[in-house]
């Protein structure tokens, strides 16, 4: 099934935590990249599923990047270590679905890895807007993404 497809979502029972100036950049993110998907990597302590960065990746498709991304494996290597040297944890990734819904596709299930959250984000034009956020992790048996929890907290006032 293609991302047109709102699928309906079955409860995985967990949840992740955003704080609010990760989503606002991975927002901001998304707009930016608008018509084209955006991709990216969440960051945070996995101790209590938290992320406390959204950091981009460039969307490398050649094909089609409206519908699909593409990100070599050493830039997301590298991407990965360098926040790992940060004392983060790899918590999951992120990507747009440019005027679609936020429900994963399959190829979003066919890439997805265990024990990973998969934020997705809608964004329509013609002035891109954010409209609808949702987080997904992959069932045991790898058949579908289970709708994950998603806790937005507040701005830590000892960020930036």
């Amino acid at each position: 099934m293609s991302s047109l497809t709102r699928r309906p979502p079955t409860d995985s029972g967990t949840r992740l935590r955003i704080e609010a100036d990760a989503l606002a950049r991975l927002h901001a993110h998304v707009v930016e990249g608008y018509p084209h998907e955006v991709v990216g990597v969440l960051a945070g302590h996995a101790a209590d599923a938290t992320v406390r960065r959204a950091a981009p990746l460039r969307n490398e498709a050649e094909l089609d990047p409206a519908r699909r991304f593409v990100v070599s494996g050493l830039r997301l290597a590298r991407t990965e270590a360098a926040l790992e040297a940060e004392g983060l944890d790899v918590l999951g990734y992120y990507h747009s679905h440019p005027d679609h819904p936020a429900s994963w596709s399959d190829a979003d299930r066919d890439q997805a890895l265990p024990d990973r959250s998969y934020v997705i984000v809608s964004v329509v034009g013609p002035a891109p807007q954010v409209v609808e956020t949702t987080a997904w992790r992959l069932s045991d048996d790898r058949a579908a993404m289970l709708a994950e929890a998603l806790e937005r907290l507040p701005a830590d006032p000892r960020c930036c």
